[in-house]
Formats: structure tokens, C-alpha cells, sequence
């Protein structure tokens, strides 16, 4: 019998299969996962916010399987901006026994397409899309679907041609993780190659990611929401989203970083907590936000980003990356000296200035995929070292 003639077997979409997510919300096409929960999202409406926690970076359906041949039903909603170019279709990363096995691009589904110019919004209906997995080894093995990082996703059906379990994650400790959208894993080739993810596979940790693009904004309710989840581990990446926001001054950045760890703190008094400096950024090294597309860039049909504060207002409490990153050195030495579980990474540390010479980011605020690898790298070897924040000492 071939592959083609397996019996396929539907499987409900129960939240024993899915990591990564905070919750699954019925929609009226199937399973919405969430990062953030219901009370979180209830505090903050921001359309930037609500779409990137719905974007499932990190989030992976995982079982334990003979099955050759999966398929899974998606529903993906793109976000789009008159003017500028399209992203490139989502994929979805298959993982066997740990190892990538394969790939396969998303199809169909929605596109919320704006025009930035007039503030008018369109929806354009697409049909549900499937991936299949096939050929695949027939012994009993993990299974790992790792979602899109940058679309929205209904999952709508599970099929596959054997039965499937819950697998067990082992004595694996689990890793909560909060940022930016270079968290979330913009400019990334894959899902399971975000430098967050890629970090996770070489600490051997289960990952739970809330890098939130443009929404790294130090907000109470992340903070409780990190608060209250399970977790072995915890780093927060502060300082680009604070600073090409505008969000806030120096009079606020400091006590707005006490209570964030505070909070955290609150429900992980003795577990180890990285504190993450911003990475090399040209454009906001010394200039401050907000940030903004390049209109030019974007008539010759590219996409990069502008710096659009003065920094002569640095001085009256404009933030600038610099300015960040001796906040965070003088804030955390004062921390560490009363937390010997708190740690410090200066972000220039995984992408400095050499790096920018080398690796230059493409739109002026993102990595590109070999530089993903790179921060992962200098991540894992920083971090999980056994002399490292999350080395088991």
C-alpha cells in the first residue's frame, strides 16, 4: 500500500497537542491559538499588539507518532500595506525526533490588506489551505508542526494515517521568553529557525515565546502574564520597542523596568531571569523615535525603517538605544547585588557594531535569516553555558 491509499484518521485539536500557546479560542472556523490570555488581551486593544500574539511564533503541535503521512488544515489571515511589498508566504516546519525533516509553504486564507494613506482597510477572503507531511518514517517517533511565526492561524483539521499520543517533554526545562518582533523571528527563514527557537533546540528546553513585534513595551499585563505561567526559565528582552515607539522617557523607563521584574518576580522568586539589552540598531543608536517606513525606500519597492526623533531632545528625556542600554547596566547592577538568580546580557553582545559592518540589517531594524543563526549561537553559548544564566551550575 502506498502512502497515497493510507486510511487518514481526524483528530480533535485539543490543547494537550499544542505548545507554546496560552490559550485555544474557538472561532467560527476553527482554533485561534493565543499567546497572551483572555485577561491580558482584555487590557490593550492595540491592533499591533492583538495580531502579533495572534501570530503563532513558537506555538507547535506535538505528538507521538507512526504515522507516514500528516495533514493539517490552516486558515492563515496575512496582514498586508498598499505600497509595500508582500512578505513572503508563511511556511510550516516539520521536526522528527528533533530534527528539521521538512517544510512546507502555507496557502489560501485571508489577506487584511491597508492603505496607510487613506486608513481605509480591506479583507480579502481566501478558502483553508493544507500541509501534508508524507513519506515520512513509519516507526513510532516525536512529532513537532511548528506554526507560522508571522500569520495569523486558524488551525482547522489533523489528520493523520495512525494513531497519535501526547508526547512527554522529559526532564526538559520549560524557557519563557519575552521581546520584539526580532523575537518573534521577523526576517527569519522558518518558524523553527527564529533565533529564539534555534536557541531552545541547542539548550534542550521547551520554549514558550512571547516575542510580541512592536509590542515590547515593558506593559503590566505581560509582565503578569509571565508572572503566572510555568517556567523553568525566564528572559525579557528590553529596548528597541520602548525606544522606535516613543513610548515613554527616562522618568519612566526605570521604574516602568522595576516593576516588570518585580511582577515576575512575584511568581518566580528563585528561578534564573535574564534581562536582555537592546542589539546594535543604527538608526536608533542615538536618535530616538518614533520610527516610521522609508517613503522613499518604499517607491523604489523596498522596505526599511527611519529613526524620525531629534536627538537634540535627548537631553530633555528622549530615549535613545544608548541611552537604554546605561539605564539597564546601572538598574541591573543595583538588582544583582540582591538577586544572585538575576543576570544581565548586554545585546550588543549577540549583534554589535562589528556585526552591523558584517551582517548589515536589511530594513535598518531587523536581522536577516544568517543573522538569526548568529544571535542564536552567541545566545546559546552566553546562556546556556554551564557558566551562563541557564546553565545548570
Amino acid at each position: 500500500m502506498t502512502s497515497a491509499d493510507n486510511v487518514m484518521r481526524d483528530h480533535p485539536l485539543d490543547i494537550e497537542f499544542v505548545r507554546g500557546a496560552a490559550e485555544l479560542a474557538p472561532t467560527e472556523r476553527g482554533w485561534l491559538p493565543h499567546r497572551l490570555p483572555a485577561a491580558a488581551r482584555a487590557q490593550c486593544a492595540d491592533p499591533q499588539l492583538v495580531g502579533a500574539q495572534a501570530q503563532p511564533s513558537g506555538v507547535r503541535l506535538v505528538f507521538r507518532t507512526s504515522s507516514t503521512v500528516i495533514e493539517l488544515d490552516l486558515l492563515r489571515t496575512r496582514n498586508a500595506i498598499v505600497g509595500v511589498p508582500d512578505r513572503p508566504d508563511g511556511t510550516v516546519d516539520l521536526r522528527v525526533d528533533g530534527k528539521l525533516a521538512q517544510r512546507v509553504t502555507t496557502t489560501g486564507g485571508d489577506v487584511v490588506r491597508a492603505n496607510l494613506s487613506t486608513g481605509q482597510v480591506e479583507i480579502e477572503h481566501g478558502p483553508v489551505g493544507t500541509v501534508r507531511f508524507a513519506e515520512l518514517p513509519a516507526h513510532d517517533k516525536d512529532i513537532e508542526i511548528w506554526l507560522p511565526h508571522y500569520e495569523r492561524i486558524e488551525l482547522v483539521a489533523l489528520r493523520t494515517d495512525a494513531p497519535i499520543t501526547p508526547a512527554s517533554i522529559g526532564n526538559r526545562r520549560v524557557w519563557l521568553h519575552h521581546g520584539s518582533s526580532i523575537s518573534q523571528g521577523s526576517n527569519a527563514a522558518s518558524p523553527s529557525t527564529t533565533w529564539v527557537a534555534l536557541s531552545a533546540a541547542s539548550g534542550d528546553v521547551e520554549l514558550i515565546n512571547l516575542g510580541l513585534a512592536g509590542s515590547a513595551m515593558l506593559d503590566p499585563f505581560t509582565a503578569r502574564t509571565m508572572r503566572d505561567t510555568a517556567a523553568d526559565l525566564l528572559s525579557v528582552k528590553i529596548g528597541i520597542n520602548i525606544v522606535n515607539g516613543d513610548v515613554m522617557r527616562l522618568r519612566a523607563f526605570g521604574p516602568a523596568v522595576h516593576g516588570f521584574l518585580d511582577t515576575v518576580r512575584d511568581g518566580h522568586p528563585d528561578a534564573p531571569l535574564l534581562v536582555v539589552g537592546p542589539l546594535y540598531c543604527p538608526i536608533h543608536e542615538n536618535a530616538p523615535g518614533p520610527g516610521m517606513f522609508d517613503v522613499e525606500a518604499l517607491r523604489v519597492g523596498r522596505v526599511r525603517f527611519l529613526a524620525t526623533g531629534d536627538p537634540a531632545e535627548v537631553p530633555r528625556g528622549k530615549l535613545t538605544l544608548k541611552v537604554v542600554r546605561e539605564q539597564l547596566a546601572d538598574l541591573m547592577a543595583t538588582r544583582m547585588a540582591d538577586d544572585p538568580n538575576l543576570h544581565y546580557l548586554d545585546g550588543l553582545e549577540l549583534y554589535g557594531p562589528d556585526d552591523s559592518a558584517a551582517h548589515p540589517l536589511p530594513d535598518n531594524l531587523h536581522p536577516d535569516a544568517a543573522t538569526h543563526e548568529l544571535i542564536a549561537t552567541r545566545f546559546a553559548q552566553l546562556a546556556f553555558d554551564k557558566t551562563g544564566a541557564f546553565g545548570q551550575h
